[in-house]
């Protein structure tokens, strides 16, 4: 018998077929000559039958031999028996100290769907407790270091976004029209709908059933974003992603799918002779990306970054992160000091004060770009730093000061120094300042309450499906 063959499955077949000829064990043992013991053990899985003792079997049954081998369990019973005596062969299911259970012939199937959907629930669970704060904060580190190694490029990604603007007739350097992402999304076999009453849990939904991507009416999404959006949805199926099975798998999709909006929004052919020209002009800037294809600030920085090393022998880095410093995204490739915790991670670490990217908070016009030098103990960066119009978050795009030559803003008066991580930089108060003011100030403490809510145990974190699944029931036609 090959290994390939199933005895789970292969006893549960005799079984069913046993017993549809009406034979007992003891009858059917007569028949081949084996014991019934020994047909019970074989029927519970417990041996391997040699293919001569199935051919005996099968001819005494009266059926084909291949009906004895099929790969699927013969009935909704048989396939919960087998799932129960998989289970139970589980570590997980061990560690519960649980005496073995039998599926009898006595045993209901619904105490049997009981059983097994409790055991699938706790398992589920477990799984989802490695996608804990601190595992997604490793699996991030893990896939920055991967892109790190990689120059933030992704030539397969680049070859799959090409593609696909190839097909929707794109041509030339300009944005891509409205008429150019429904050609896209056509290519694919989908429609775009916007819709007011999209579930605020996500950016869009799919209906595969009637191939529509729904997004929010632009009240609610600017036409750049819900140009990002359609896009993103679009690398899925691009990319050939199916539904991730853990977190970093849902994280690694994430990234893959923005990266292709990236590079459909602004194409690599389109993109490269402009910045190559900028640097040759030594006037290269994240606004001109940003108004030539009509897209975010941070999309023109992020996709700055994936084309300067490998096209413009530029390396950079890039920052979102909020007024009080906290990184939400990072990548470099220049070796800028970001801080980082035990395992590399560098989002929801907190930024020096001293740099761009928090001091651009207090520039005398925060929503004008802000250029800046800052002195680290790794070297010297200038990067430039676009503070949203909602002030909720800023982008920053930077570079070496040997590189920094190449960027509209070099020339900037702007010069900082930096000493973090050392705490006397900026994390502990002056001694002096202290002395006044120690056990003689009470901060009261904005409220973050996120901070002790659980981590999503979803795998799509923060979903509401039932929201989903009543939105798609509300628009199926």
């Amino acid at each position: 018998m090959t290994n390939s063959l199933d005895s789970l499955i292969i006893g549960q077949q005799v079984r069913h077929h046993r017993k549809r000829r009406g034979l007992t064990l003891e009858g059917l043992g007569q028949l081949v000559g084996k014991p019934a013991s020994y047909l019970s053990l074989l029927e519970n899985g417990k041996r391997e039958p040699r293919i001569a003792l199935l051919n005996d079997i099968a001819h005494t049954l009266e059926v084909p031999v291949s009906s004895l081998l099929e790969a699927e369990a013969p009935t909704r019973r048989a396939q919960m028996e087998i799932a129960l005596e998989r289970a139970q062969n589980e570590p997980l299911y061990a560690e519960l100290g649980l005496p073995h259970l039998k599926a009898t012939a006595r045993m209901p199937d619904t105490a049997l769907e009981h059983v097994l959907g409790l055991y699938e629930a706790l398992r589920e669970r477990t799984l989802a407790a490695t996608s804990t704060r601190e595992g997604a904060r490793v699996a991030n580190a893990e896939l920055r270091s991967e892109m790190k190694r990689r120059g933030n490029y992704f030539a397969e990604i680049e070859q799959a976004a090409a593609d696909a603007v190839a097909a929707s007739g794109y041509q030339g350097s300009h944005a891509l029209t409205e008429g150019d992402i429904n050609q896209l999304a056509a290519h694919f076999g989908f429609t775009v709908a916007r819709e007011r009453d999209v579930p605020s849990s996500v950016r869009s939904v799919t209906d595969l059933r009637n191939r529509r991507i729904y997004v929010p009416q632009r009240d609610s999404l600017t036409t750049r974003s819900a140009r990002s959006v359609v896009i993103q949805t679009l690398g899925h199926f691009a990319l050939g992603h199916e539904d991730p099975a853990d977190f970093n798998e849902f994280l690694r999709q994430r990234v893959e799918a923005n990266y292709f909006a990236g590079a459909v929004l602004i194409p690599e052919v389109a993109a490269v002779p402009i910045l190559a020209k900028a640097k040759k002009d030594r006037d290269i800037s994240v606004e001109d990306l940003r108004d030539l294809f009509y897209v975010s600030y941070e999309m023109a920085a992020h996709r700055l970054t994936n084309l300067a090393t490998e096209h413009l022998d530029l390396k950079m880095h890039f920052v979102r992160s909020d007024e009080s410093g906290i990184i939400w995204k990072a990548y470099e490739n220049n070796d800028v000091p970001f801080p980082q915790d035990a395992n590399g991670a560098i989002e929801g670490m907190r930024l020096c004060r001293k740099w761009g990217t928090r001091q651009a908070f207090h520039s005398r016009d925060k929503f004008d770009i802000h250029y800046q030098y800052t002195d680290t103990a790794d070297g010297t960066f200038w990067c430039g730093t676009h503070v949203e119009d909602n002030r909720v978050a800023a982008i920053t795009a930077g570079a070496d000061f040997a590189d920094a030559q190449f960027f509209r803003g070099r020339d900037t008066k702007r010069h900082t120094v930096s000493g973090c991580p050392a705490p006397t930089c900026c994390r502990r108060p002056d001694d002096e300042v202290s002395k006044r003011w120690d056990g003689l100030t009470w901060p009261s403490v904005r409220p973050n309450s996120h901070v002790l809510a659980a981590m999503p145990v979803e795998t799509i974190p923060g979903v509401d499906l039932a929201e989903v699944y009543e939105f798609l029931e509300t628009h199926d036609s």
